[in-house]
């Protein structure tokens, strides 16, 4: 029995320091977030969980609008905490994201490393799989810890592809039991790619 994970990184969102949890999608966002909306009404969709950031949740929204399903807020499938309580320049925050795709217990001081955030996500993950078996269900989720949570299954997805994905960008996974058989990229047209270039075989 087939099961899939469709994980859906945010729209554009305007950066606020110090309100992570609470901004929400800037105007091109919000325009992207309903032309996936719009791409996504061939897909079939049986459940919809969220981190608890709202420009994760605001990015779903349509779609659980559209089927009249609950988001549900899973907290541990938050975005990946990079620092303390200062704000990180683009190029610091780049090189620590690289740096902890390298060694998966670096982290900056009062921010987690990778193998923290998957300690944390994996678990919700696996319990998803569990109770939804033969489902299709949408993550609204972050650039980094949707990286983090493919890493688990596949070490391909890291810091390269982290850096080449969108706001937003959608990946959708498919799962026997809790083995990962496939990815496909699924585009803002409702197209779906494999990624990989058809060579994706998970071990």
């Amino acid at each position: 029995m087939e099961t899939s994970i469709l994980l859906v990184r945010h729209a554009a969102s305007p950066f606020i320091f110090g309100e992570e949890r609470s901004r929400g999608l800037s105007e091109k966002g919000k325009k992207d977030a309903t032309t996936l909306t719009e791409a996504f009404r061939s897909i079939k969709i049986d459940v919809m969980v969220s981190s608890p950031y709202w420009r994760a949740i605001q990015t779903i929204q349509g779609m659980a609008d559209y089927r009249n399903l609950e988001i549900k807020i899973i907290e541990g499938l938050r975005e990946r905490q990079l620092k303390g309580a200062y704000q990180l320049p683009a190029d610091e925050r780049e090189e620590a994201i690289k740096l902890s795709f390298e060694d998966f217990d670096f982290h900056l001081h009062g921010g987690e490393s990778v193998r923290h955030v998957q300690n944390r996500a994996i678990p919700e993950i696996m319990d998803l799989l569990e109770k939804y078996q033969g489902k299709t269900i949408v993550v609204g989720t972050h650039g980094n810890i949707m990286t983090i949570i493919m890493n688990y299954f596949d070490a391909r997805y890291g810091y390269e592809f982290w850096k080449s994905t969108t706001k937003p960008d959608s990946y959708q996974l498919f799962f026997v039991g809790t083995k990962l058989k496939k990815v496909h990229r699924v585009t803002q047209e409702g197209e779906k790619l494999n990624f990989f270039q058809n060579s994706f075989e998970t071990l």
